[in-house]
């Protein structure tokens, strides 16, 4: 095991910049996911750490050493694919060992390791078998076996559940986590999935256009996104974004919300005119409260326990720096209501001003 120094680490093909400098330091033994939208980076940074990618600048280093320049096999790391990249047709005892016995490894050891990995993956009763005869889900469990026998020093694991049905991707998330606990080897996880990254990691990495956003433990990413990418980014349903302006009262800054003045409190918004405010599907309520509005539902989703209802709002439009807009409509609600809600029924839907969040319309920073 050892921690992983990435510094100033960009990519560019020609003119293309793909991965802006790139700095984040790895603990010993830390869960970090790289998480973003398509073409946001991150599996080119996991190629650059693999090796399978050469950086146009930067170091890399692993434990004491620097291995920017080094070779895959020179690392002493180990990948897990989404595709499993097992060989068809040796059996799984032969896949898991397969490694260590190109590197010349005594058949004591290497079965001493096989039968480890098997008994932490619980795939004992599958040595013998063919990875056709096994599920997805097992064959994943096969593709780890294989990295753990190598006993690197840091495992990269490219987007390895992304093959696999939704309920099995909950399961194997699970097991991946109970993994690291149990052997606590450095991870750099790579997905797409948000849900994946919040469940899982220690600390979050977000990317976006080759930048990172923020890096952050799940909660702080949740609870205090740095911009309007971040906010929209984390949490599912996503955060609804409201087109809204700032006017200063006699009590205070206030926002538009709903043709409701909304006093702010705590928040300095010097300044600010254009802001766009962000409220979480959860922290709309049902009933009455301290901002409330009656809504009539375009579609109610239900999820047994709890409620989906999308609704539209007409809302002025506050132009972002990129050019695009924020308005208020396709708004989401997020409820636990167990009882029965017609879609032409009028509601009151309420949420607490304290539970808002702003960020600048044009530069998308939080205004704490």
């Amino acid at each position: 095991m050892a921690n992983i120094s990435i510094r100033n680490v960009h990519k560019s093909y020609g003119a293309l910049s793909v991965l802006k400098p790139f700095s984040l330091e790895i603990a010993d033994g830390e869960f970090i996911v790289l998480v973003g939208p398509s073409g946001c980076g991150k599996s080119t940074m996991l190629k650059i750490l693999a090796g399978l990618e050469p950086a146009s600048g930067g170091t890399v280093a692993i434990g004491a050493r620097d291995v920017t320049d080094l070779s895959p096999g020179a690392r002493d790391i180990a990948m897990v694919f989404q595709n499993y990249a097992l060989y068809p047709h040796l059996t799984v005892r032969q896949n898991i060992g397969f490694g260590l016995k190109m590197r010349g490894m005594a058949k004591a050891e290497i079965d001493k390791r096989i039968e480890e990995a098997a008994r932490i993956l619980e795939v004992e009763g599958y040595l013998d078998r063919k990875p056709k005869d096994l599920s997805g889900g097992q064959r994943q469990r096969v593709a780890l076996g294989r990295a753990i026998v190598r006993q690197p020093q840091a495992f990269l694991m490219d987007e390895p559940l992304s093959n696999l049905d939704a309920k099995l991707r909950v399961h194997m998330r699970a097991e991946i986590g109970a993994l690291h606990k149990r052997i606590g080897v450095t991870t750099v996880y790579v997905t797409h999935d948000q849900i994946e990254a919040m469940t899982m990691a220690d600390r979050v990495v977000i990317m976006k256009d080759g930048e990172i956003q923020q890096i952050a433990d799940p909660d702080t990413l949740f609870q205090k996104p740095d911009n309007l990418f971040v906010a929209g980014f984390i949490g599912s349903p996503g955060m609804n974004l409201l087109a809204t302006r700032v006017t200063h009262g006699a009590n205070g800054p206030e926002v538009t919300i709903f043709n409701q003045q909304v006093p702010i409190k705590g928040r300095d918004l010097t300044g600010a005119v254009g802001v766009v405010a962000g409220l979480r599907p959860e922290h709309l309520s049902l009933g009455a409260g301290p901002v409330q509005f009656n809504v009539r539902p375009a579609l109610i989703e239900s999820l047994g326990s709890e409620k989906y209802v999308y609704f539209d709002m007409p809302g002025d439009k506050v132009q972002r720096g990129a050019g695009e807009d924020v308005s208020s409509k396709g708004l989401i609600a997020r409820i636990s209501h167990t009882g029965p809600l017609i879609d032409a029924d009028e509601v009151t839907l309420s949420f607490d001003p304290d539970n808002l969040y702003l960020f600048d319309a044009n530069s998308e920073k939080a205004l704490r």
